[in-house]
């Protein structure tokens, strides 16, 4: 609920759409009559205060205060993006009833209790005390800060390895905040080593991390390509840290990570037919997109993901005093910059073409500075023209162009920033690679059950057999001399598209490169799978397939406390809890 209302109050703020303010109104103020009805505390959430006691007392519990800032945070959100009084009184008295149970605990008995996962609960805290100046609400904010995970991090340590990643983002998050109403440089710290660790070390292709919720081993990167790669929920909040130290210092870096991230991870993550949203974006091959479902499906990235697709215009325009205004993103739309008498109005059908053009509508004409994003991966050609004027520039990939001049009613620049492809191999292994067509990861789309293509290359020469596919942008096809599949779709040519564009098949990200010889050996290999398949299907008396209802049922399955899954192009079924599956199978007459 608190992720809907965030969503809401993004997506106002975004379209004017009275609808949405009006839903979010209503549920605003049935939340207060909640909060009334649980009493005079200002407790407000949907299970009993006991839940926190156990917290407290280290007993089994699942993530009460996580629960608990997801619903501050969007009331905040209805305050701040909408307007909405109410939602700040009901947060006010919500926090003081944190103040007033967490007084009661010593700072042990604290550092103890965030062991569970928490949210942001300090983030959300310090934005009560930014929003009231009540000095109570930023101590309060300060005493949720986890030690064991901010300190090291302070002190420029890496010590994410083995923790459960989505748990530390909000805290870090929590601590930006925390240093941008206090000043203390050692929060800064914690936010900036942070990014640079997680974004430099730790992340995958698409800007995305972790495996199976976990922060792996940076060290062999490559090696984790599990199933559950690069939850959502954490990309969700990397861009938030992102967009806040961008605000600290605004440099051409970050934004460029956070396009690499919204296009590649988040514009990925939702079904465009259904607008269902995922909650791992798989980066293992052969591993098709798990899509939730309209009433069945409510992870923890069914939240963010209302949240994400409602908030494509956050972090397209910035400025700095009154002086001068950042084009970090390439997206259609429209600034309205009221205190400066302007609209600057963005089209273009990027990234389908490589270019976009600004217009200015001036009430008067405006003396500015304009910075315009010359990304990392325009390594040629990268063009700017006002008026239709080509422009000589000083910029170079990773940096922006400076445009300063006095703007006029009806001004226009047109930005140019031809793609090119490229690949980008794992740190610790070269011959790990993916495939990049400007900020987009390329991925083929491949079919479920047949042997894995891989790229065979002894001299590196990988993007010269890629070529684009006349009238189909963002589409190429890859040459079998080079690209390689076996078996009867041997010499056949692999599309690439976007990963974002891929939501039916499963797809290869990552590719292998191997040299001739290993390429013969993995033919053998193959050759050697097949001869022992036939020879087992040749000697079956009877298979059952598991995790498929019709052979299932046809093999009288039984069981209690049992559920199947996808793995890869396989099924499982597993029991739990003393639970148990049985299935009964043909056997052949008088022979055991």
């Amino acid at each position: 609920l608190g992720h809907y209302l965030s969503a809401c109050a993004l997506m106002y703020a975004s379209t004017g759409d009275q609808r949405l303010k009006e839903r979010a109104d209503g549920i605003v103020a049935a939340l207060a009559e909640c909060q009334q009805g649980l009493g005079t505390s200002g407790y407000l959430s949907a299970f009993p205060e006991s839940f926190l006691d156990r917290v407290e007392k280290s007993q089994p519990v699942w993530a009460p205060w996580y629960t608990i800032h997801k619903i501050y945070a969007g009331l905040v959100d209805m305050y701040v993006l909408c307007g909405n009084k109410q939602a700040l009184e009901v947060v006010t008295k919500a926090c003081d009833w944190v103040k007033a149970r967490s007084d009661k605990l010593s700072d042990e008995q604290m550092e103890k209790m965030l062991g569970n996962e928490h949210g942001g609960m300090n983030d959300v805290l310090a934005e009560v005390y930014a929003l009231t100046g009540d000095e109570k609400y930023l101590k309060l904010s300060q005493r949720f800060n986890h030690h064991a995970v901010l300190d090291p991090l302070a002190k420029r340590q890496d010590r994410l390895t083995g923790l459960h990643a989505n748990t530390q983002f909000p805290k870090i998050l929590g601590a930006g905040r925390q240093y941008e109403l206090t000043g203390r440089d050692d929060l800064r710290t914690v936010a900036a080593f942070f990014w640079d660790v997680v974004t430099k070390e730790r992340s995958y292709v698409t800007g995305g991390n972790s495996d199976g919720e976990m922060f792996t081993a940076k060290e062999h990167l490559s090696q984790h390509l599990g199933q559950n790669t690069t939850e959502t929920c954490n990309t969700y909040n990397m861009l938030k840290i992102t967009r806040q130290i961008f605000g600290w210092e605004p440099k051409a870096e970050y934004a460029d990570y956070y396009e690499r991230t919204l296009y590649n991870q988040i514009l990925a993550s939702q079904n465009p037919e259904t607008g269902m949203v995922l909650y791992y974006l798989p980066l293992r091959t052969g591993v098709a997109k798990t899509f939730g479902t309209p009433n069945d499906s409510f992870w923890c990235c069914t939240g963010t993901g209302m949240e994400n697709h409602a908030k494509y215009g956050d972090s397209i325009y910035f400025h700095e005093a009154d002086k001068t205004l950042y084009v970090n993103l390439f997206i259609a739309s429209e600034l309205t910059w009221n205190e400066r008498g302007l609209r600057l109005r963005q089209e273009t059908r990027y990234p389908d073409e490589d270019r976009t053009r600004l217009t200015f509508t001036c009430e008067k004409p405006v003396e500015m500075t304009l910075k315009i994003r010359h990304p990392y991966w325009a390594v040629s050609g990268f063009e700017v023209a006002i008026n239709g004027q080509s422009q000589s520039l000083s910029s170079r990939p990773g940096s922006y162009v400076e445009l300063n001049r006095t703007w006029q009613n009806g001004d226009t620049i047109e930005v140019r920033m031809p793609m090119t492809l490229r690949t980008e191999a794992f740190r610790d292994n070269p011959r790990r690679l993916a495939v990049l067509y400007g900020p987009l990861v390329m991925c083929a789309p491949i079919e479920p059950g047949k042997p894995v293509p891989a790229i065979v290359s002894d001299d590196g020469q990988i993007v010269s057999h890629i070529r684009p596919v006349a009238g189909k942008p963002l589409t190429f096809v890859a040459s079998p001399k080079v690209f390689r599949v076996t078996g009867s779709q041997s010499g056949r040519e692999l599309t690439l598209i976007p990963l974002f564009r891929e939501y039916k098949k499963p797809y290869i990200v990552y590719w292998d490169v191997l040299g001739e010889a290993q390429w013969t050996a993995k033919l053998a290999a193959i050759k050697a799978e097949e001869t022992r398949q036939k020879a087992l299907d040749a000697s079956t008396v009877d298979r059952v397939l598991i995790g498929d209802d019709a052979s299932e049922r046809a093999h009288a399955m039984a069981g209690e406390k049992t559920g199947a899954g996808p793995y890869a192009d396989r099924h499982w079924r597993h029991a739990v809890d003393g639970g148990w599956f049985s299935y009964e199978l043909k056997v052949l007459d008088g022979r055991p």
